[in-house]
């Protein structure tokens, strides 16, 4: 490797195993204390259509955060004008905070007392 390579990059292509370090996510998992009963859980839901709203509204109810896969009512506008609306106005009952994420794939519903920061704090 020469000098020329280290500022203009090597003509070798490198692999995806070269690139991309592989984590074992499952060594993340768990916490301390994870037994014991908590006063606010995060769940996570996926969406296809109003039927499913119900459930969410529960657990937004019950106090509980909520992250809610939306990319199948992409495919519907009437749906998925109905789910955001059922959503919008559950947080609005229980003086909460909704936000779309990842680029309008995933929302985040939260309960009481809880507010979503607009401000992204790294990776722009």
């Amino acid at each position: 490797m020469g000098f020329l390579d280290g500022v203009f990059g090597s003509k070798e292509k490198s692999t995806d195993e070269d690139t991309y370090m592989k984590l074992d996510l499952q060594a993340y998992e768990g916490a301390v204390g994870e037994n014991e009963p908590a006063t606010m859980y995060v769940k996570v839901a996926s969406v296809s259509d109003i039927k499913d709203c119900p459930k969410i509204k529960d657990e937004i109810y019950n106090g509980n955060i909520v992250i809610i896969d939306i990319t199948k009512l992409k495919l519907d506008k009437i749906m998925f004008d109905r789910v955001m609306g059922d959503l919008r106005a559950v947080s609005r009952d229980v003086n909460g905070d909704i936000i779309g994420l990842g680029d309008q794939r995933y929302v985040i519903v939260v309960p009481t007392g809880v507010r979503i920061s607009r401000e992204k704090l790294g990776g722009y």
